[in-house]
This record gives structure tokens, C-alpha cells and sequence, in this order.
């Protein structure tokens, strides 16, 4: 297959959850482009929660798009990065929607990464009891997961993502163009959620990846393209069955148990989310094959890709104490853990997920050796 980097065609992808359902567009140019909010709620105003890095690359051009259907359009930039996913920052939004007289009707726009995006989403849900908001996710990891589904939360020091609310969006706004001024690391970040869907529920999908890993690498716009829309697709798929994971969707948690130990337990910002999940994907790989699921060769086949997207493959040491019981400590305060049991997400075999527990004893064993690095 040759690949060259002819812009794609505009392409969509619905979300199905009766009135709350809505569209995702993935393409080019479609950030600045005024067609692309047709549609949406009119209002008085409009506020657009982006952050410091990516105010000064997008925020403008965000505006120009948007004036002609909004006649005001606030902006707050929050701090960049996991570290201010915060009640602080969280209270940053806040202050603009209440300084500005802001009402029922004004539409959040969130532009930016998973933290902007989840933070917009919360004061979106929590700000007079729900207001409008649209997904513009800048990321890779956004636009293939956090900016689809409606989950939206903030972290506490004891857990990753423990506060929030389930309240989707009016619409997702994928801009491949985006993508370009990606730093390398985060870019490898968001390739860590595009393969989670390969195992979890689409094998010739994790085929496709694993051939044109490299093409991703290198940014090209067609195979990116075909990359956000499949997994668009699955997680739409999902999140039209189980809205609010009470079983189905959990599946798409995949490396994220452990993966958001490893986040917790280093401090927020020190792995980015992705790279967590990559190595996470590979200790839920080695659980699974521990627990007779699946061998060793999808095992080193899943670890081999993780590695050449550029991910991290060996756990870090979160207590040169007792490092187990630092990782089951952080793990059992995981949103799916019940009545104290961690509960993981499995590979039943390639192609399918499963939730379920383990013996502590076998999570210790496949811990160590994480860290080990075999």
C-alpha cells in the first residue's frame, strides 16, 4: 500500500445515545472552519477552555471560526498538564462563567488535550446544573479517546479521575492538522489508546497498526485519519451499548488499572496518561497469560508494538519499600475495584476483553517482573 499525505476527505462518525447522541468529524481544517459548528446551540456567548500551550496556536483562529454564531466568545488558558487537573483549575473555569455573567444557554468549547477537554466537560455538567459544551481535542489521545464518551472528571491525590460526571458533548471536532505541532512524546502517548482497541475487540485492527506503525510515526494525514476513525468507531460502539460502564465499557480500560497506579503513585505529569497506559497494557498482557488467557507469544506481539510506538515496556518502582503493596494499595482505589477487589481488564484471548480479579499473590509476581523488565 503506498501512503502519501493527500488530505482525507471529511469523514463522520455518530455517537448513538438517543437525544444525547452527536457527531464526530474527523479531517482537515475543520478547527477554523466555520461549517463545522453549524448546528450547535445558539447563545449569547460562548467560552472556549483551552490551555498555555495551545492558546497561542489555536485560540485565535478558534474565534475567528466561531464569531459569526456567537456575538461574545470568552477564553481562560489553564495551566498545561496532569499536574493542574485540579479543583483549582477546575475553579479557573468557574471564575470566567461567573465574572462574565455567563448563563444557562453559553456553550463551553474545550480545545485541547485529554485534561482540557475533561475539565471543560465537568464545569460543562456541574455550571447551573449542565450547559452546552463541544469536544475540539488537539491531541491524539483526546481525539481517539477521552473527547468521545462523555467522561469527565478531575484527580485527587488518591486516585486518578475519581471525581466527575458522565455528561456527553454536543459535538466532537477532530482536526488532523492539530496534529502536526504534537510533540513527538505526545503523539507516541496517544498511540498507546489506539492500540488498546486491537486486543480488546478488533484484531485486524492491531494487524493494520502494527503495519503501518511507522506511517503513524511519521504523521502521515491519510493513515492518522483511518487510525482516529477506527477507533472512533469501536469506542462508539461501545459507548452506544453501556453509556455509563456499568459492564460493557469498562473493556475500554484496558492497561488503565494499572497504568493509572503508575500515574498516582509517581505524581500526576510524570508519565504522560499514554505512556502509563502503554507499559499498563503490558502488565494486564502478562496477568492475563499468568492467569492461562492467552501466551506468551501475544504476550512479547503486544510489547514488541508498545515499544516501537515508543511507549515505556517496564514498570517503574513506586516504593523501593514495599512496591507491591504501594501498586495494590493505588490500584484498590480504582473506580472499578469492588468492596476492595481489584478488578482488571483481560485479554479472554485476542480480540476479547474481559473484567474480572486475580489473586493478589499473581498480580505481586506479574508486578515484579514488570519492574524487572521481563
Amino acid at each position: 500500500m503506498t501512503l502519501t499525505n493527500i488530505e482525507p476527505a471529511f469523514q463522520h462518525v455518530n455517537i448513538d445515545l438517543a437525544d444525547r447522541s452527536y457527531g464526530i468529524s474527523i479531517g482537515s481544517g475543520l478547527l477554523g472552519a466555520e461549517a463545522s459548528y453549524v448546528g450547535l446551540p445558539a447563545a449569547a456567548s460562548a467560552l472556549i477552555v483551552t490551555n498555555q500551550t495551545v492558546a497561542p496556536l489555536y485560540a485565535r483562529q478558534l474565534v475567528a471560526a466561531l464569531s459569526p454564531r456567537y456575538p461574545v466568545i470568552h477564553t481562560v488558558a489553564l495551566p498545561d498538564g496532569e499536574a493542574f487537573k485540579t479543583w483549582d483549575s477546575l475553579n479557573l473555569i468557574f471564575d470566567a462563567l461567573l465574572s462574565h455573567g455567563c448563563d444557562r444557554k453559553t456553550v463551553l468549547f474545550a480545545l485541547g488535550g485529554g485534561v482540557v477537554g475533561d475539565m471543560t466537560g465537568f464545569a460543562a455538567a456541574s455550571y447551573m446544573r449542565g450547559v452546552p459544551f463541544v469536544q475540539v481535542p488537539t491531541t491524539l489521545l483526546a481525539q481517539v479517546d477521552s473527547s468521545v464518551g462523555g467522561k469527565t472528571a478531575i484527580n485527587h491525590p488518591l486516585g486518578k479521575n475519581m471525581i466527575g460526571a458522565f455528561y456527553q458533548p454536543q459535538r466532537v471536532i477532530c482536526d488532523l492538522d492539530t496534529l502536526k505541532t504534537l510533540p513527538v512524546r505526545e503523539l507516541s502517548a496517544g498511540l498507546a489508546e489506539v492500540i488498546k482497541y486491537g486486543p480488546i475487540a478488533d484484531m485486524p485492527f492491531l494487524d493494520w497498526i502494527e503495519a503501518h506503525i511507522d506511517a503513524l510515526i511519521a504523521r502521515d494525514v491519510s493513515t492518522l485519519a483511518h487510525a482516529v476513525k477506527r477507533s472512533c468507531e469501536i469506542k462508539a460502539w461501545v459507548v452506544g451499548q453501556d453509556e455509563r460502564e456499568s459492564g460493557l465499557r469498562a473493556i475500554l480500560n484496558f492497561g488503565h488499572t494499572f497504568g493509572h497506579a503508575i500515574e498516582a503513585g509517581l505524581g500526576y505529569g510524570e508519565w504522560l496518561h499514554g505512556e502509563a497506559v502503554g507499559c499498563g497494557m503490558v502488565m494486564a498482557a502478562r496477568l492475563s497469560q499468568a492467569l492461562g488467557l492467552v501466551d506468551e507469544a501475544f504476550v512479547e506481539r503486544l510489547t514488541g508494538l508498545i515499544c516501537r510506538a515508543g511507549l515505556p515496556v517496564v514498570a517503574p518502582v513506586l516504593d523501593a519499600q514495599d512496591n507491591v503493596a504501594r501498586y495494590l494499595a493505588l490500584m484498590r482505589v480504582d473506580k472499578k475495584s469492588e468492596a476492595g477487589e481489584i478488578k482488571f481488564v483481560l485479554i479472554d484471548g485476542p480480540g476479547k476483553a474481559v473484567v474480572r480479579g486475580a489473586p493478589d499473590a499473581v498480580v505481586a509476581q506479574v508486578i515484579e517482573a514488570s519492574c524487572r523488565g521481563g
